[in-house]
């Protein structure tokens, strides 16, 4: 079948076909869209119509890596983002990483498929203008905003309390990594009342970061999204002063409606943090 696929897209090219396989589904000026990209099925579900969703990329359909909740990535179908997967489906628009493979833009593009490329938003302010752009290509601007307006609701509400003392805080990612300035979950935690512990001890983006280090200078609260064996080890339950507590991988690095439930977790940790002191 995958072979068969292939072979009649790359006919219809050598035709001169300027047009995606299948039927056009363009409704009200609302494109079908499938999207290859885990952050943007983040955002797509919350602001498109499900009739214009073909596929959602398939790191949302499997629970270890997807950033949305599974009772609602079942509605929808997967691919693996190959060529002929995304021609068999028919789409107006297909929304990808920019880190794309080069080889599978440039047979869409030949085949006439429309792409647009989303890279990863490091900043507040950048995950809300992905949702405008997001919402606006699928011809739903107004559920953009109103994304957009939940997401600046969600972290005014998690703001700590004038003049709060910031909690130091080590965010242990997937990996034994640690996250950098310059990254959303670091604006985030600064937002909602924590100091970024692995910035200020000289950890940069993504830098790998031991458990002796951890037991040498533990910080206040230790957010553990991971399961590496450091990460779990018993003597981490035995350091003086610190907190651990885990943390859903998945609110870690889309932003989108992400946001609002990553906003909503770290204020109810600031608060038990609060309530402890």
């Amino acid at each position: 079948m995958r072979f068969s696929l292939l072979l009649a897209g790359l006919l219809l090219a050598g035709c001169g076909w300027n047009g995606p396989v299948g039927r056009t589904h363009e409704q009200a000026g609302r494109p079908t869209v499938v999207s290859l990209n885990p952050c943007v099925d983040a955002v797509l579900v919350e602001v498109a119509d499900p009739r214009q969703v073909l596929a959602l990329s398939h790191w949302s359909g499997d629970p270890a890596s997807s950033s949305l909740p599974q009772e609602l990535a079942r509605r929808y179908a997967v691919t693996g983002g190959t060529v002929e997967e995304v021609l068999a489906l028919g789409p107006d628009l297909v929304l990808a990483s920019s880190f794309l493979d080069p080889a599978t833009r440039d047979a869409l593009d030949r085949l006439g498929v429309r792409v647009e490329l989303f890279g990863i938003a490091g900043t507040l302010a950048e995950s809300k203008a992905q949702v405008r752009r997001i919402a606006a290509l699928i011809g739903s601007p107004a559920a953009g905003e109103r994304l957009v307006g939940r997401m600046r609701l969600a972290v005014a509400d998690a703001a700590p309390p004038a003049g709060a003392q910031p909690v130091d805080t080590v965010l242990w990612q997937p990996g034994g990594i640690v996250p950098g300035r310059g990254t959303l979950v670091a604006e985030l935690l600064e937002r909602t009342g924590f100091a970024n512990g692995a910035a200020a001890r000289g950890y940069r983006q993504a830098d790998y970061l031991p458990l002796e280090a951890v037991v040498a200078d533990p910080p206040e609260l230790l957010l553990v999204a991971g399961h590496d064996p450091g990460q779990v080890h018993p003597v981490l339950d035995a350091l003086p002063g610190m907190t651990r507590t885990k943390l859903d991988p998945a609110l870690l690095y889309c932003g989108g409606p992400t946001v609002v439930r990553a906003a909503q977790r770290l204020a109810a940790l600031r608060r038990t943090m609060e309530a402890q002191r």
